[in-house]
């Protein structure tokens, strides 16, 4: 493709890209979500009342716009209708609960917060009510589903769509999403990500996989995540391709999905995978017209590769690597590689991209030498959101990012993840940062110390295992426990089990030795 996508959308804004998909092919399908198709045209003309209410509303280029949302075309509208204007979307999950809310939307300083009514059995209404006096920066609160003054209808009510782009004032480096990724101190951080690297991992991303305007992508991922937002979204849009848009994983939705769209790619993590083999209904689903498996989030199993590569019928299988703060993907599995090659390595740098290993100092290491991985390029985020220090550490002045992970990279290009260098666990696809857990823990007055390691599992890959020693003279009640965490933390961050412990083994430092740490139970 001589990197045509790339170069269709560099110099360009989110808005602007959207309006020339709304102009070139304006009945385009651009969504399928259940029943409902929403084209290039309609997406246009959502994005642009959104604009226009949130203008009204006294929202303006570089105010913050939060929601918290299951996937749907109105997540889409607001991604859109705040980047028209210059607006930055800072993107919560909706399984997040008291801490997250609380950190997240007061470190942004987010004015507006978008928020479904509803999700899970969840009621947003009270929860926000009694949160809102911790909240001084949230002015307004739209909720999704509802009717009313605070409804996203009243939102949009009465403004007159357009065609153009939105504020001629907003540039490719102005910040469009505050995205946030957990971090080892236990506090959050807001991944910073401009119009340019988010169109540009997803235009890069297009070229690895060859999206054209025929492709459909299944849209598993939710989109507070690059997963769902670039890999999925963003990459179909540059492409002017189309997304089978789920609410949320399940078999059975994707079932109906493949029964209603010709999904050609396929994009998911193995978690997602192993549930879909095991599917009887899925079993029965035609993929022939599946082109490409797309797994990642974690390292590629041999047995499960080979099942999905049989089960699909034998598409293209690929594995793709990328980070928040990469804006989405930058290393993704090239043609040709063997179905070895895909199970050993994460790929090659997408073309655009570096790669390199270093050691502790920053020094390039020779070939076949495990070292962090640094990444550079434009997808790259512009930072931390507020956060100068962090951003300093991670983010180096030359350009190169600091991924936090162990790798080697051959001679020719590819490179394969040999450990974290960060305590991260991957439960189902969601990082997990272990002292971000350890802090709620410790916050019990029962509990003196604790410690949180990840622990193999056949269904999630990993799960949280908690260790707690108990305050002098005090009982942990290990459900009360868990308990609180399921009320301050989304629920993947929860540990699957807590043991209580006499003492955890301490370096001559004073730091806990988790290497030494092992379960009791299974």
């Amino acid at each position: 493709m001589s990197n045509s996508l790339v170069a269709a959308v560099a110099d360009r804004t989110l808005g602007q890209v959207l309006a020339d998909r709304a102009r070139l092919t304006p009945d385009a399908p651009f969504i399928h979500f259940g029943p409902e198709t929403v084209t290039y045209a309609d997406m246009q003309n959502r994005a642009s009342r959104l604009s226009a209410g949130l203008s009204a509303a006294g929202i303006g280029r570089g105010d913050r716009v939060a929601i918290a949302a299951s996937n749907s075309p109105e997540w889409l509208v607001a991604y859109f209708g705040a980047a028209r204007i210059g607006a930055v979307l800072v993107t919560l999950n909706v399984v997040y609960r008291e801490h997250e809310f609380t950190y997240m939307l007061g470190q942004s300083g987010a004015r507006l917060l978008i928020c479904d009514e509803e999700s899970g059995g969840f009621q947003f209404r009270p929860f926000l009510t009694d949160l809102a006096p911790r909240l001084p920066s949230v002015e307004r609160v739209v909720f999704l589903g509802a009717s009313g003054a605070d409804s996203w209808d009243a939102l949009i009510d009465g403004a007159a769509p357009d065609s153009d782009a939105g504020d001629p004032a907003v540039t490719p480096t102005d910040p469009a999403v505050v995205l946030y990724t957990s971090g080892t101190t236990g506090d959050p951080k807001g991944a910073t990500l401009t119009h340019a690297s988010l169109l540009a991992s997803a235009a890069m991303q297009a070229e690895r996989f060859h999206q054209t305007s025929d492709d459909v992508l299944l849209g598993a991922l939710p989109f507070n995540h690059v997963g769902g937002l670039t890999c999925a979204a963003g990459s179909s849009l540059v492409a002017g391709g189309a997304v089978a848009l789920l609410p949320r994983f399940h078999p059975d939705l994707v079932v109906d999905a493949v029964r209603r769209t010709r999904l050609s790619i396929f994009c998911g993590v193995p978690t997602m995978y192993r549930m879909l083999l095991a599917a009887d209904a899925f079993a029965r689903c035609d993929l022939s017209a599946t082109r490409l498996c797309v797994i990642g989030g974690s390292n590629l199993e041999p047995a499960l590769a080979e099942q999905v590569v049989t089960r699909f019928g034998g598409p293209r299988l690929a594995n793709l690597y990328g980070l928040s703060e990469t804006s989405g993907a930058c290393v993704i599995s090239p043609d040709g590689d063997t179905l070895e090659i895909v199970t050993t390595t994460i790929g090659t740098p997408l073309d655009g991209v570096r790669a390199r290993i270093v050691d502790d100092d920053r020094i390039e290491l020779s070939r076949g030498t495990a070292g962090e991985l640094e990444i550079r390029g434009a997808c790259v985020a512009a930072g931390y959101w507020d956060k100068p220090a962090e951003t300093a550490a991670t983010f180096a002045g030359d350009g190169w990012l600091a991924t936090g992970d162990i790798a080697t990279m051959t001679d020719d290009g590819h490179i394969s993840i040999v450990a974290r260098k960060k305590e991260m666990y991957v439960r189902g696809g969601y990082n997990v940062y272990p002292a971000e857990v350890e802090n709620v823990l410790a916050a019990d007055p029962a509990v003196a110390m604790s410690a949180v390691i990840g622990v193999a599992d056949p269904t999630y890959g990993e799960t949280g295992y908690a260790f707690v020693v108990a305050a002098a003279g005090v009982e942990v009640d290990v459900r009360a426990l868990i308990e609180r965490c399921r009320r301050e933390l989304a629920e993947y961050k929860v540990p699957d089990a807590v043991e209580v412990v006499d003492a955890l083994p301490m370096t001559p430092a004073g730091k806990i030795r988790k290497v030494l740490l092992r379960p009791s139970r299974d």
